[in-house]
Order: structure tokens, then sequence, then C-alpha cells
């Protein structure tokens, strides 16, 4: 899906109520701004809602403006509109975050109600052109006076031009995290990802905004609504910790799911130094995220480098009461992008901290394969074991890190830092033929403390094929260790392989992951 050029550009763009209404939020009329008269609302009251609508035929939405309208709007148009500074919600106070909305256009076609919520009771934001600068008189004429918005952003506030928090397209969120800089993105949910048919994309039709408690705190609210489900959402979300955002889904089964995917996260990935053969690019990585992270029910800690295979693939980690997951960037050095653009060493990880207990289930990775860094090609999920079935109706609560590592990562464990493939045998000897060499650097934990003295070995397992010849070895000069070994697995089938590294009975890193596509890598071409 090419979303990633629109959601970058997106970076850069009615009935006065009652007087009884809170003074912060009767200030918006000071602002030029037009807020319909206010209703009650609460969390409650949009879980009823959304449970209702569920129990109705769905009723697919219309665009407000006509499409060739929207289509003019393409990427530089987009860029040309601006929201005007001074007419953001909450301008210039001090205690809460500026938020500014999003313009429909050739990516955001269906509009989407935005609303202010203060101490119970909620106001829709009525659209206006006049909240727009458009750099184009003629298209501010021709669009239609409801013409509404296709999401918003939360500025960093103080004259910052920055944002730290969106929300615009389908049900995609995200958050610039810990280092400032977007990249991979959250969503609502996922139907039948990776299926025979079609994947379901439900949007969240209206949102809400709290910022009633002050001190820069804010709590969004949404109701999601698609052909199969519909839900309620909460995120309260704190900049100050990450950021982080605590999420209440309730999710209301309309018909049949046959895969429903929880606490989804959307990313890319091109290719790194595992898959260096595939690039045709002159940068030496191009990535959002370089691996899943999960730390299952059984206490173990899994890492998973990321592929970008041949055709769509699906991984399944089957779990019960999972103790979180994420899409991590590992990789901090700029010299391994080497770009000052987009600036890739930067991007966030975003980890999945489920509360409470989620049952059985499975962490799912969905690879598509892509040529280029503008598609979103990488997904990662929980998909709960219970069936979702129509009238079903799932409870969920996650907490989500935008963190530069993933949190909660044992001291005295090392890290998979680096996966390296080459052709195997020994250089200056002839090489055997099919056979791959994987080099695995390890980092952190009680391993940066170990000298070469000390007896380190991996353990590595595969699937189909034999290892040979593994190995552990102090990387000179450095404090990581790295496990070699080399694998023959004839055939074009896949091979799992497993390897962690161990001292006496210890374990002393954490599990790498890796599906090896031998069709994909042809070692007697190197």
């Amino acid at each position: 899906m090419q979303r990633r050029r629109f959601l970058s550009a997106c970076a850069a763009a009615s009935v006065s109520a009652s007087l009884k209404f809170p003074s912060h939020a009767r200030a918006h009329d000071a602002l030029g701004l037009h807020l319909g008269t206010p209703e009650e609302f609460s969390f409650a009251r949009l879980c009823d809602q959304a449970r209702a609508r569920a129990r109705q035929p769905y009723r697919k939405p219309s665009p407000t403006a006509p499409e060739s309208t929207l289509q003019e709007i393409d990427y530089d148009a987009y860029q040309k509109i601006q929201y005007r500074p001074e007419r953001e919600l909450w301008h210039r106070d001090r205690n809460r975050f500026p938020v500014r909305l999003f313009h429909l256009g050739r990516a955001f076609q269906l509009p989407v109600q935005v609303h202010i919520v203060a101490h119970g009771r909620a106001r829709a934001v009525t659209y206006s052109s006049e909240l727009f600068e458009y750099g184009d008189a003629g298209l501010a004429r021709r669009l239609p006076p409801n013409l509404g918005f296709a999401g918003f952003r939360v500025m960093n506030g103080g004259g910052d031009e920055r944002d730290w928090l969106a929300f615009a397209g389908a049900s995609y969120f995200r958050s610039s995290g810990a280092l400032d800089q977007y990249g991979l993105s959250a969503r609502g949910i996922a139907i039948d990802t990776a299926m025979p048919h079609p994947e379901e994309f439900p949007r969240f039709t209206s949102y809400w905004i709290d910022q009633s408690r002050g001190n820069q705190h804010i709590v969004v609210y949404a109701l999601l609504d698609g052909p199969s489900v519909t839900g309620a959402y909460r995120f309260d979300c704190s900049r100050r910790r990450g950021p982080t955002m605590d999420v209440k889904a309730r999710v209301f089964v309309r018909k049949n799911v046959s895969r429903l995917g929880i606490a989804p996260l959307t990313s890319m990935f091109w290719f790194a130094e595992n898959n260096r053969h595939q690039a045709t690019d002159w940068r030496p990585e191009v990535h959002d995220s370089d691996g899943l992270a999960i730390w299952n029910g059984r206490d173990e800690r899994l890492w998973r480098p990321l592929n970008n295979p041949g055709g769509v693939r699906t991984s399944t980690f089957e779990d019960e009461h999972p103790k979180g997951f994420g899409l991590m960037q590992r990789d901090r050095n700029f010299q391994n992008y080497e770009d000052d653009g987009v600036f890739y060493d930067r991007r966030p990880s975003v980890w999945v901290e489920p509360r409470g207990k989620w049952g059985a289930g499975a962490v799912q990775l969905v690879e598509i394969p892509t040529d280029d860094e503008v598609f979103d090609n990488i997904v990662a999920y929980w998909v709960p074991k219970r069936a979702a079935s129509a009238k079903s109706e799932f409870r969920f609560d996650y907490r989500l890190h935008w963190k530069r590592h993933a949190p909660f990562m044992p001291r005295s464990l090392a890290r998979v830092w680096h996966t390296r493939i080459g052709r195997g045998g020994v250089p200056g000897q002839p090489r055997p033929k099919g056979v791959i060499k994987f080099a695995i650097d390890f980092g952190g934990g009680a391993l940066a403390k170990l000298d070469t003295s000390k007896h380190v070995r991996p353990v590595v397992t595969t699937s189909r094929g034999r290892i040979i010849n593994p190995y552990a070895l102090k990387v000179v000069g450095t404090k990581k260790w790295r496990a070699v070994f080399d694998l023959r697995a004839p055939g074009s089938e896949p091979a799992e392989l497993r390897c962690f590294l161990q001292r006496g009975r210890e374990t002393m890193s954490e599990t790498w992951l890796y599906q090896h596509l031998p069709f994909e890598f042809d070692p007697s071409s190197g």
C-alpha cells in the first residue's frame, strides 16, 4: 500500500455552543472555529454505539466531494495545503497540545468527524475552507462547504512546528517516537491480512479529543466501522515516557472474520545486511524496521530478522498470554544508511505490551515483496485463537511504546545486532555447492564482560537440512560475540533456523530465528 508518501506530506498540513461549556473549550469560538451543540459523551456510550452499529448492515461511506476534484489534490497539491496555525485547536494553551486538522485529498477521500471533549460533553468541529491555506484559490472555491477532515495531528507546542502524533487514513495512527522521526504506523485492527481474498480496511469514522485534564495529557477516542467489524477505542497518550499510548480496544464482529489481527503494526523493509544481494539502491540499508521481537508467555526472548521475500509469506508464532511483541529498528548507526533526508537511523521501534491476559493465539508476521521504500510491506499483529464469528465481542487492552529500543529487556541477556549471509565453506578451498554461511553478532548483557577464555557455544537447529561446524568467537576489538555456522539444505523449501548462545547451561542471549529462502539466495552466484 503506497501510503508513506502522503503520510509524510501530512506532517508538513455551525452552531456556537452553550456558554456553560468549559472556558478552555469556549476559547475555540474566538479562534474562528465553529463547534456543534454539546452532546453527552463517554467511552461506555461509544462502546454501546459500536455494538449497536455491528447489529446493523454495513453502509459504505461516500466522499463529500467529487472524486475528480479530490484526484487533483495529489502529492504536490497536498503539500501546498496548510492548516492555519492561528486556527489550531487549543491554540496557545500552555497546558495542552495544539491540534491541527488534515485536509482531504487523493490519498484520503473519505471524511471523518472530529470532536472536542470536555468533562463528559462533546462538540463537533465544523469544516471550513477558511481553516486552511490552499496556495490555489481556485481549488478552494471548488470544494463543497461540508467537505470534512481527513484526520488530525498533535503538535509539540511552544512554537515548535513539528508534530508527535497523527491519526489519518483507515485506522492508521503513528508517533514520531523518542527520536522525533516518523516511521512505522500502528492500526486499530487488521482484517484478513495475507488471505486468499482481499484484505479489509475498516476506518476510524469519528474521533473525540479530550484534553480537559490539562498538563499535556491527551486522550483520543475513535469509532471504528467496516464491513466485518465495528469498534470503540480509547488512546491515552503521553509524550513523557517515550511516547506511550494506553489502548482500550472493544471490537464487535458484524460477520465472520477469517483472520482477526489485534494491535497491528505496519512497517517497511526493503534490504539490510542479511539480503544486501537484493538491493538496487546506492544506500547500504533501507528499512523502517529490521526485525520482529517477541517476549512470549514461556518467558523466551525471540528475535526474527525481517526478509523481503519473492512472494507473500506469513510466519506464525503460537503462544499463550504473550508478554509483548514489536517491530524494532535496532540498527542506529547512520553510516549503515547514509540517508540524511529521511534518517532511517532515527525511526521509532514500537513495542506492544499486553495488559491483562490475552489467552491463546499467535503473533503473526506478514512479509510482502517490495522493490522500493514507498511501500509498507511488513505487518505484525496478534491473532486470538478464539474464532471471530458474527456477533462475538473482543476486549483487548495494551500499551504501545514508541521507543528507541524495546523495553523490558533483561540486562543479563545479549541481543542480536547483525545477521549476515554468504557462501559456505572455507576461504581458499573449493566451496561446497548449496552450502550457506551465517554469521550472527550478539551484543550486550553478560556476554560483554566475558573474554575469549570463556567457553561460549552456539546452540543451532534447523527445520530441515544439516548444520555444519557451528562455533562462537569474540569479535576482536569489540564486546560482541559472533555465532558462525554453515547450512546445507538442498531443495527449494524454506528452512526455519534457531540459534542462541550458551555458556555451560546458562543461556546468554535471546533466540535468533530466521526463515532461510533457498530460492532467493544462490551461493554459487557470489
